[in-house]
């Protein structure tokens, strides 16, 4: 079943503080049962954290995690004639930029033991040194790309 029409894409908004697209995805994926003042607290209180650890700017410091943490080759299954491949395919800018959040947010809930405003910021800071769990599961996402390089052929 084929879509009428092209989906639009729509701009995010940037946050109240740092009016930074990134920053309000970012708040979007900490956000649970629509309590968005809650994910902005529990935001904002995550980079002052990150500003006196690091004494660095902390909209720096997340970029750079972001940057570490963007996948560049995914795998994606593929049926052909009765078999199912992996096949290494490109991944989107946009779609980059989204499961490096994902992965981000992700990781930081299945700490346990802290607050996690914490946990964020630890995980934000592993990352922008190209450590942590985040960086891992890029680093493996890579590797089973690379693992099914001879399937690349079958890419539709």
């Amino acid at each position: 079943m084929a879509r009428r029409r092209i989906a639009k894409k729509r701009n995010a908004r940037g946050d109240p503080l740092h009016n930074s697209e990134v920053l309000s995805k970012l708040i979007n994926k900490i956000m649970k049962d629509g309590k968005k003042s809650k994910a902005e607290a529990v935001c904002y209180e995550c980079f002052d954290i990150i500003r006196k650890r690091e004494k660095k700017n902390p909209m720096e410091v997340f970029l750079k995690a972001l940057e570490n943490v963007k996948p560049v080759l995914e795998v994606r299954s593929r049926r052909v004639g009765g078999a199912t491949y992996q096949i290494p395919t490109e991944v989107r800018p946009e779609r980059r930029e989204a499961l490096a959040l994902r992965w981000i947010v992700h990781f930081s809930r299945q700490k346990k033991g802290k607050p996690m405003k914490e946990k964020l910021a630890e995980e934000i800071i592993l990352a922008s040194r190209g450590e942590g769990l985040t960086v891992k599961k890029r680093e493996d996402t890579h590797r089973m790309a690379e693992a099914n390089r001879a399937f690349a052929h079958y890419r539709w």
